[in-house]
């Protein structure tokens, strides 16, 4: 099967679409599908290119930079400057790349390609410009909706009585894509709930909430080579609080900077390791150098590849305070390395953690309620073992392998489904 996966959000970028978007291409790659990714590219010019792990082509279309997630992007090729003029540091260092008028490449690059159908994940510029060429070719169209509106609008300063009128226009945005689509996919049940019209006068798509999934023989429990702590400056004899993510202000790292300060007042060997990168950090690193506690904290920087698993296995408990949420594929690779978690109370995050049983849920910015958690987690080696038990037995649900035989399935139905379609229309108009 010929398959286009089209993203606005792409690697190198670190967020569950991103993330998601590569481990669906190389999945289907693997299980013998021609996969190609349409995404913007990370140096405004149109290139192409080999994903060298997993041997799928990348095609990434013209691009102009937006401030956003100014620190996510490490390294990459930039022109640094503009009408001959050099550009602050910021502009250019790292960001968001989008693609304003994408149109004509794509046209180019899937007359080419011919693909048998195109998997769209972001409700973006990509994504109208599929939306119009499938219409046009007949082109068979699954859409996936990772977006969650109140996500959106905790990421940025608005009056709470303008987050509820400005969630529902984002929200029948998200939807109007899915409508028109052959079929739709949501992360988790809470999305399907909250965001998706129960009344079929107003969605007739097909739609299922299915598990964005992982890798789970990547991420098993496991022993910890000794030069991962000695490379990371990480004590294997500590107790240790894990959070690997972005380290941004949606991220509410704060709250679990604080909730250390308090948990070290008790277990005072313990050690809060950051993995990630990202605009918030030297706020952290502040706030640890006040509260004395600097030795006790150990920013890795951002870590991806091989050494990503090593270090979920460093970890006696993993903690996310995000309020951000719609599926946290960190908190799912946790979970799948056995560590119990302390989350928040948002999101879907309920449908991964349930309180008491494989982690704490606390209300959102409730340091104190973070803090005890940890606590009784760290100082209870019983407890720590029964919740990384019940860990394991819930992410056997959401192994990706799953989530991939039900996207073909999903692809198989809607291509026949397609072909049905334009078999009945041929024999009507010859009748006519």
């Amino acid at each position: 099967m010929k398959i286009v996966i089209s993203t606005d959000i792409y690697y190198p970028m670190i967020n569950g679409v991103a993330v998601f978007s590569r481990n669906l291409a190389a999945g289907l790659t693997k299980r013998g599908h021609d996969v190609l990714v349409l995404a913007p590219s990370i140096s405004g010019d149109f290139e192409s290119e080999y994903d060298e792990e997993y041997g799928f082509k990348v095609v990434r279309l013209s691009s102009k930079k937006m401030m956003l997630y100014p620190d996510q992007i490490n390294k990459v090729p930039e022109k640094k400057d503009f009408l001959g003029m050099k550009m602050p540091q910021l502009l250019y260092k790292n960001g968001l790349h989008v693609s304003y008028m994408p149109d004509l490449e794509i046209k180019r690059v899937l007359s080419e390609f011919q693909p048998d159908i195109i998997h769209n994940q972001t409700p973006g510029p990509v994504a109208l410009a599929i939306l119009r060429y499938a219409r046009r070719h007949k082109v068979a169209l699954v859409s996936t909706d990772h977006a969650y509106p109140d996500n959106l609008t905790q990421q940025v300063k608005l009056p709470e009585l303008a987050k509820k009128p400005i969630n529902a226009v984002m929200n029948a945005y998200f939807v109007s894509f899915l409508k028109r689509s052959d079929y739709a996919t949501v992360p988790t049940e809470q999305v399907l709930t909250d965001c998706i019209p129960k009344s079929k006068l107003f969605f007739r798509v097909p739609i299922e909430a299915l598990s964005n999934g992982i890798d789970l023989s990547r991420f098993a429990k496991g022993r910890v080579n000794h030069e991962i702590y000695e490379h990371y400056d990480i004590n294997p004899k500590k107790p240790t609080i894990l959070y690997i993510g972005r380290v941004d202000p949606e991220k509410s790292l704060d709250v679990l900077m604080n909730a250390f300060i308090k948990v070290q007042e008790k277990v005072e060997n313990a050690q809060l390791v950051i993995v990630g990168d990202g605009t918030m950090r030297p706020k952290l690193e502040k706030m640890a150098e006040k509260a004395e506690i600097s030795d006790k904290v150990v920013f890795t920087g951002r870590v991806i590849g091989k050494d990503l698993p090593q270090l979920y296995r460093t970890g006696d408990v993993f903690a996310i305070t995000s309020k951000t949420e719609t599926q946290s594929i960190v908190l799912l690779e946790a979970m799948a390395t056995g560590l119990p978690a302390v989350a928040v109370k948002a999101g879907a995050i309920p449908e991964l953690v349930h309180n008491g049983e494989n982690g704490y849920l606390c209300e959102a910015d409730d340091v104190d309620a973070v803090a005890k958690s940890l606590i009784c987690i760290l100082q209870d080696k019983n407890l720590r073992e029964a919740m990384s038990e019940k860990s394991l037995e819930l992410i056997k649900k959401h192994d990706i392998s799953y989530t991939l035989t039900r996207i073909e399935e999903i692809y198989h139905r809607v291509l026949d489904e397609k072909k049905t379609h334009l078999d009945d229309y041929d024999e009507s108009m010859d009748e006519d």
